[in-house]
Parts: structure tokens; C-alpha cells; sequence
């Protein structure tokens, strides 16, 4: 997860130097955007680590059965 926050730590860097450079607008909208996803990554990454870590941890470990309903949560996260 901290390598992709570092990559949106530059992304970022990089976008605040392209507008003080007046860079043009279409290339800062494709760099925000590449903050954005690696941003998006992160959360992610940070949800599924927590399911499957820190869940499992105080529930215990699940058989292959009821894994199911956490998979299928762990698939609908990415709508967040």
C-alpha cells in the first residue's frame, strides 16, 4: 500500500509542477487522473488487507464454504 501512495506522491508532485509551469490542461487532467487511480489502489488494497487480515483475526479462520460472502464483499469494494 505505501508504494502505491508513493506513486500517487509523485503524481502528484508532478502535477502541482506542470501548473506552475502552465503546462496544458489536458496533460494535468491525465496526471490528476493517475493520482486518482493510485489513490483508488490504495483504498483498495487497504480494504482487502483488512479482510483478510484483520477480519479473519477476530472471527478466526474461515472454512472454504463461508469464505464466499468475504470474497464476494472483497469484489464489491471495488465500487467504494
Amino acid at each position: 500500500m505505501v508504494k502505491r501512495l508513493k506513486r500517487a506522491e509523485g503524481h502528484l508532485r508532478s502535477v502541482i509542477a506542470m501548473i506552475e509551469g502552465r503546462k496544458p490542461c489536458l496533460d494535468i487532467a491525465q496526471q490528476l487522473h493517475a493520482v486518482e487511480k493510485a489513490v483508488a489502489q490504495a483504498k483498495r488494497t487497504l480494504i482487502h488487507d483488512h479482510l483478510d487480515h484483520c477480519l479473519e483475526e477476530t472471527l478466526g479462520p474461515l472454512p472454504r464454504d463461508k469464505r464466499g460472502s468475504v470474497n464476494e464483499f472483497k469484489e464489491i469494494a471495488k465500487y467504494l
